[in-house]
């Protein structure tokens, strides 16, 4: 593809830093703080973004300024040239992790955090002083707009959705498990498909509906069970489990490590549940970012040295 000079000429690249900044922070003040402009001086960007592109790109409404079609069409070309020019002309130096002053923000479920994070902040205490992490829960769907808006470096977990820009890499593969307290149930393992059912049930799901894959599978074979509570996180389900008579089922790793540090006990579940894999996900316009390299190889190093062993 040859390059038009003579109209690129008439580009200023800080338009372009301009636009991503506004997508970013969807607010002129913000934008302006982000690039260290004045207000009026973004506002002036923002005008001359107009004329350029022929579009609106922002326009007002009741949660603040939002992108029009072309805005969000044109985010991730423009996010994505951006960061080649930066790679390629800013030569960023190497990233040493042992001097490195840095804050990564990761997103992920409590079940991940639990499985990955405490390993990999022992890692960074010994290797990386100066590494920081700042962690927030999220889920598979709103994790690509945080991921393409530059709220998060990186997401943890099982991810189906995305597109082209959003990079992936596989971590491990997991399974379930039923989790319950035997001397409340009176039970041992493994559990019949009968005492699964008969026995209500705690559903982890960010879901607002109480169905989860068991029910899935269950309404398969025309069975169902009674679900007596529903929370979006793991954290709290050990300590209903060990005072309440109800039955879990939660991811294989997690359930072995609750079954240990509170005294409860593990079966397989008695129907056949799909296995699912936890991955990385990056936006591409960190493929090349040295510190953004190490993250992913450290984490993913970690994961295959300990096996998450929890």
């Amino acid at each position: 593809m040859s390059i038009d000079h003579a109209n690129l000429s008439r580009l200023d690249l800080n338009l372009l830093v301009a636009f991503d900044a506004l997508l970013t922070e969807r607010s002129v003040t913000r934008a302006a703080a982000r690039v260290g402009l004045g207000q009026s001086a973004m506002s002036h960007n923002l005008a001359r973004l107009r004329t350029l592109f022929g579009d609106e790109l922002l326009t007002r409404g009741a949660e603040g300024m939002r992108p029009t079609p072309r805005a969000r069409a044109l985010a991730d070309p423009v996010r994505m040239t951006l960061a080649q020019i930066q790679s390629a002309v800013l030569q960023r130096e190497a990233f040493d992790p042992a001097t490195a002053d840095r804050v990564f923000r990761i997103g992920l479920a409590d079940s991940i955090e639990v499985a990955v994070i405490p390993t990999l902040i022992e890692r960074l205490q010994d290797s990386a002083p100066g590494v920081s992490l700042r962690l927030r829960s999220t889920n598979r769907i709103s994790i690509l707009e945080e991921l393409d808006t530059g709220d998060l470096d990186l997401g943890i977990g099982v991810f189906n959705e995305g597109q082209t820009h959003h990079k992936r890499r596989q971590l491990y593969t997991d399974s379930f498990l039923c989790l319950f307290s035997a001397e409340q149930l009176n039970l041992a393992p493994p559990i019949s498909l009968k005492d699964y059912l008969r026995w209500p049930h705690v559903l982890t799901s960010l879901a607002d509906d109480s169905r989860g894959a068991v029910d899935e599978v269950l309404a398969k074979h025309k069975l169902s069970r009674s679900i007596v509570m529903t929370t979006p996180g793991f954290l709290a389900v050990p300590f209903v489990v060990r005072r309440a008579r109800v039955i879990t089922t939660m991811p294989s790793r997690l359930a072995r490590y609750f079954s240990e540090t509170f005294g409860l006990v593990t079966s397989p579940v008695p129907i056949d549940l799909p296995s699912f894999t936890i991955s990385l996900l990056w936006h591409a316009s960190f493929d090349h970012d040295p510190g953004h390299v190490w993250l992913r190889q450290t984490v993913s190093g970690l994961v295959s040295e300990h096996n998450l062993e929890l």
